[in-house]
């Protein structure tokens, strides 16, 4: 589950750059029971308006025959991260964007089913 999530947060990270070269970035720390991720890139960013919507299934900020995608991979992420009690959070601002996301130490069965 944790291969999901870091290869769509990737993967829109490359999709949506606008520029022929880019930089993303992956760390980790470690706060209390949880590991928190962060995937950041310095591509367009996206707009406040938006960082509720981008979270929504089928949604998609670009019309698909600019983007090719199916507004699945950031909904499928947060249900992903909900299921084992994570969060994410979406920072962007100008330039760029920073995901950023809980893992628990412990999984519980339970929660991931």
């Amino acid at each position: 589950m944790l291969e999901l999530v870091l290869r769509n947060l990737i993967s829109n990270a490359i999709k949506h750059h606008d520029r022929e070269t880019g930089v993303i970035t992956v760390s980790c720390e470690s706060i209390d029971e949880y590991y928190w991720f962060s995937v950041s890139d310095d591509g367009p960013g996206i707009s406040s308006s938006y960082h509720d919507k981008v979270f929504q299934m089928f949604q998609t900020l670009k019309p698909r025959d600019e983007v090719e995608g199916s507004g699945l991979g950031l909904s499928l992420v947060k249900k992903t991260l909900e299921s084992i009690g994570g969060k994410i959070q979406l920072q962007s601002e100008d330039r760029g964007c920073c995901f950023r996301f809980s893992w628990p130490k412990q999984i519980s069965r339970k929660e991931a089913l």
